[in-house]
């Protein structure tokens, strides 16, 4: 099996690569730095020659407002529906995130276009996969809602049912080279866990002393349960300490 990967040396993008090796797949990674602007489609068509599956990775961010980015997000899945219709790739597997139709997640732009990304894709006629993901351990170290000062860590108050970003990879992997693939899976943890939580036992185990601050969540819904683990997800381990352990 011949296997694009869009965003192949992301976060999650690393993973899915070895995860679909191991598995005796040929993989062709998808990114700038292999020639391929997914915003413009430039490289595209050429980049999925001869491939079978394709998995959407990317994370798609462009311009300083929040219109530039929706765009330039709806723009990527446009190309990749048409190089897909072009090429004969048999199908996509779009990594996205649980609970994004949430009325509570309105005023969050990069939800609102992982929202249409999924709509798109459906309506696309082309097989489609959606792997929708809890947010991951590995958001500790994110911009997105951790701010760390000389004293101190200042962390918002997502809780959140955080995944290990290793499994989810395996599960993209598992309905890549399915032979009867799901039309959609959701993944989360095994438990609930406060972001503060997490990036405290991260900084324990390196050693940094700076305590953590918890500061309010941009949006409500980020606090109030809304990340939960939907109805019917997988819940796959570790849990949190066994995470904080594989980061010793």
């Amino acid at each position: 099996m011949k296997v694009a990967v869009i965003g192949a040396t992301g976060t999650i993008g690393t993973p899915i690569v070895a995860g679909l090796r191991a598995r005796g797949a040929e993989v062709v990674p998808v990114s700038r730095s292999t020639g391929v602007d997914v915003v413009t489609g430039a490289g595209l068509r050429a980049a999925l020659t001869g491939v079978d599956v394709v998995i959407d990775a990317s994370k798609v961010t462009t311009g300083n407002q929040p219109a530039d980015g929706h765009r330039a997000v709806l723009a990527a899945a446009r190309h990749l529906v048409e190089a897909c219709r072009t090429d004969g790739v048999g199908r996509i597997v779009l990594v996205s995130i649980t609970n994004i139709e949430k009325p509570a997640f309105d005023a969050f732009p990069f939800y609102v276009s992982k929202r249409a990304v999924e709509e798109l894709l459906r309506a696309s006629g082309v097989p489609t996969t959606i792997v929708r993901s809890a947010q991951w351990f590995e958001f500790a170290d994110t911009p997105t809602a951790v701010t760390p000062f000389p004293d101190r860590v200042e962390v918002q108050d997502w809780y959140m049912q955080a995944v290990a970003v290793e499994a989810v990879a395996a599960i993209i992997v598992r309905e890549a080279v399915a032979s009867t693939p799901a039309a959609e899976v959701a993944v989360a943890g095994p438990a609930p866990v406060h972001l503060p939580e997490v990036v405290a036992g991260l900084l324990a185990v390196r050693g940094d002393p700076r305590p953590v601050r918890t500061v309010p969540a941009v949006l409500p819904g980020f606090s109030d349960g809304a990340l939960l683990a939907p109805s019917g997800a997988e819940l796959v381990g570790p849990d949190l300490a066994g995470w904080i352990a594989t980061r010793r």
